[in-house]
């Protein structure tokens, strides 16, 4: 069947974090990454189905969960799982607290590549360890990895862990096999584990493939923990499921003990059913998603370059997040704030809470109606065209 994402959803007024917060009302919200999107027609009518049956006890998790996440790795991205290797969780943002607090003692150190994923900071200073980045070259309107700078935060800061963000938010990188194969033997080296934050991996552009970073030469990846999850890909984020692939038992035991400990046991019912079923029957939703957000890209792009270069749309492989340049409207981290909610009647994440090098850009979540799209777009260079 064929969807239409033109379809407004209405969100305003349903407790929506991304249209009902406070600090958003009579703004255009296109910030925090969910979309605007209904799910799946089959995702809706199994959880019609499941609601109908009237009874939401404790609920153990089914063999057709698991073999819809194998099916759905090995077919979309030549990833084998074993099943022993999923444990499930309700959320990537969770999952990755718990690996730092399983593997790591306070004052322990942690890698991450900046700029990057604001709750990469507070899962690690949560826990009581101490944040180490290695920077992104920003060149040439795409960034890359200083590998030189990471060795060095490897071998003079001791690491414990090392957080990967694949493909990386915000800045819409997809790794390459041979930047993540130059990843996991830097960090081999140095005895760093390597948690992987996969869970915009079914978001790539036309002509680029994601690689899962287990997914090289597998036998030999014992020291790596991916996180994933149907909520970025299916718009499932409420219903807090999330999968946790480790392959290495004693890494596993720890996850899972650090996990138990704090009291979780239990999945969400109609998390697992939704899960299931998109993963089962998802997929030619989400090829026509892609091939409408590939549209709003290029809505994105034409709107942007009317403003002279004064706002530069960063080339993007992944992710439905756009990383704007807005360092030519020569505003400081807080002005560039108010501008945006103030003059373009927006309301986005400005690249600061990301970390330093983030500074003067804007994260911009095209995942929406592409009407919606264009008036934000309006609004931003209209707003810019204004800016002395």
């Amino acid at each position: 069947m064929r969807y239409d994402f033109d379809q407004p959803t209405h969100r305003r007024g349903t407790h929506c974090v991304k249209w009902d917060t406070p600090e958003a009302e009579g703004a255009i919200p296109m910030w925090v990454a969910d979309m605007d999107f209904r799910v799946a027609d089959p995702i809706t009518e199994s959880l019609r189905r499941r609601v109908e049956h009237g009874v939401f006890g404790y609920t153990q998790v089914p063999d057709a969960y698991y073999d819809a996440i194998i099916s759905w790795f090995q077919h979309r991205h030549g990833w084998s799982i074993s099943r022993e290797w999923i444990l499930y969780t309700s959320g990537v943002v969770p999952a990755i607290s718990v690996v730092v607090k399983a593997l790591t003692q306070p004052g322990d150190k942690v890698l991450i590549q900046t700029p990057v994923y604001n709750c990469f900071f507070s899962s690690i200073r949560n826990n009581d360890c101490q944040l180490v980045e290695n920077q992104l070259v920003y060149e040439d309107d795409t960034y890359h990895i200083d590998f030189d700078a990471f060795e060095s935060a490897l071998s003079t800061e001791r690491p414990k862990l090392f957080i990967l963000c694949s493909p990386h938010n915000p800045v819409g990188r997809v790794w390459t096999p041979e930047e993540l194969e130059r990843l996991y033997e830097l960090c081999a080296e140095y005895g760093t584990l390597i948690i992987s934050d996969e869970i915009h991996a079914d978001f790539v552009r036309p002509g680029i493939t994601h690689t899962s970073l287990a997914a090289l030469h597998p036998g030999n990846r014992s020291g790596i923990i991916t996180c994933t999850s149907a909520s970025k890909t299916f718009n499932l984020a409420g219903l807090q499921v999330a999968n946790i692939v480790i392959p290495d038992s004693q890494l596993r035991h720890r996850f899972k003990n650090t996990m138990l400990s704090g009291g979780y046991s239990q999945v969400n019912a109609l998390g697992l059913e939704a899960t299931r079923a998109a993963y089962t029957y998802g997929e030619p939703w989400l090829d026509q998603l892609r091939s409408y957000l590939e549209g709003n890209w290029q809505l994105l792009a034409d709107r942007l370059a009317e403003t002279d270069g004064r706002l530069s749309l960063i080339p993007a492989e992944g992710t439905y997040l756009a990383w704007i340049d807005c360092r030519e409207l020569g505003l400081d981290p807080l002005a560039l704030e108010r501008f945006i909610e103030d003059e373009a009647g927006l309301w986005l994440d400005c690249g600061h809470i990301f970390g330093k090098p983030g500074e003067g850009f804007i994260r911009i979540n095209i995942a929406t109606q592409r009407a919606y799209l264009d008036r934000a777009a309006t609004q931003l260079v209209d707003a810019v065209k204004r800016h002395v």
